[in-house]
C-alpha cells in the first residue's frame, strides 16, 4: 500500500504502518473519530463510555495509583481516576522531560479550586500536576495505554513511536509495574483487528484487558511481560530524543 501515511514514525515495521493507516481511515470512514484520527492515538465517539465500563471493573475499584497515556480518547480515564480519588501519573508527551510523569491528586487540585475535569487534559494536567522522577513515584496498581490496533489476545500498537512500552518498559526497572500489574486501554470497536494482523515483539508489552463502550475483553494473553528495558531494541533517535534514556543508561550501566 503506497498510500500509506507518513508520521513521524513511520518506516520501522510497514505492515505495522499499514494496519494503523487501514484502521484511521475505517474510524473516519466511519465517522466515529472526533478529529482527524491520522498520526494520533485517535478519539472515538463513546470514549466515555468506554471509561465507564473500566470504572466498574474490580481491578479499577481496587487501584489507587493509576499511570496513563496522555493522549485525548483517554481524557474520560483520566478524568474518572482523579473524581475515584486515585493517584494519576500521567506520561509527559514525547517523554521530553528527565521526569517523565506528571503527578495529579484530586486532593491537591481541590485545594487548589482547580475542577478535576479540567485537570484531566493533557496540557492543563501539565500546568497543575507535579513532575517526578521514577523515586518519587508509587507503583502503579493498574496502566492505561493508548493504541490504535489491538487484538483480543493481548497484541497491541500505538503510533509507532514506542513510548508506551518504553515507559512500562522504564517503570518495570524501578518496580513501579509489576508482573502482574493489569495493562489495559480503551478503544472503539473498529480498532480490534485479526490476531495475525499485529505481531508482537520481545520488547512489546500485551494488553490484559481492552475495553470498548459496548465491551470488556479480558485477553488472557499467553505474550510474556518484557523484563525491563532492552537497551538492544531502543533506536538511535529515541536516545537523542528522550533525555530520561541517555540518564537511565548511564544509571544502570555503570
Amino acid at each position: 500500500m503506497s498510500n500509506t501515511v507518513k508520521t513521524n514514525w513511520s518506516g520501522y515495521h510497514p505492515d505495522k504502518d499499514d494496519l494503523r493507516d487501514e484502521v484511521w481511515s475505517l474510524l473516519k470512514q466511519q465517522g466515529v473519530a472526533i478529529r482527524d484520527p491520522f498520526g494520533h492515538i485517535p478519539n472515538f465517539v463513546g470514549a466515555q463510555k468506554a471509561a465507564e465500563q473500566l470504572a466498574a471493573l474490580p481491578i479499577w475499584q481496587r487501584a489507587k495509583a493509576i499511570k496513563c497515556n496522555p493522549d485525548s480518547p483517554q481524557i474520560p480515564v483520566r478524568s474518572r481516576a482523579l473524581q475515584d480519588g486515585k493517584r494519576l501519573y500521567m506520561a509527559v508527551p514525547r517523554l521530553t522531560n528527565t521526569r517523565c510523569f506528571v503527578e495529579l491528586t484530586a486532593e491537591d487540585l481541590q485545594q487548589r479550586n482547580i475542577p478535576l475535569e479540567e485537570a484531566a487534559i493533557a496540557r492543563k494536567a501539565l500546568t497543575y500536576g507535579r513532575l517526578v522522577s521514577f523515586e518519587q513515584m508509587q507503583a502503579s496498581d493498574l496502566v492505561m495505554v493508548g493504541c490504535v490496533a489491538v487484538t483480543r489476545n493481548g497484541g497491541r500498537t500505538g503510533k509507532g513511536a514506542g513510548f508506551a512500552d518504553l515507559e512500562l518498559a522504564m517503570l518495570k526497572e524501578f518496580g513501579l509495574v509489576q508482573y502482574d500489574t493489569p495493562i489495559v486501554t480503551t478503544v472503539h470497536p473498529l480498532q480490534i483487528v485479526e490476531e495475525e494482523r499485529l505481531p508482537m515483539q520481545p520488547h512489546d508489552w500485551a494488553l490484559n484487558w481492552i475495553v470498548t463502550p459496548e465491551e470488556v475483553i479480558e485477553t488472557n494473553t499467553t505474550y510474556s511481560r518484557p523484563a525491563g528495558l532492552d537497551w538492544d531494541t531502543i533506536r538511535p533517535e529515541q536516545f537523542k530524543k528522550i533525555p530520561i534514556l541517555r540518564k537511565l543508561r548511564e544509571q544502570l550501566t555503570t
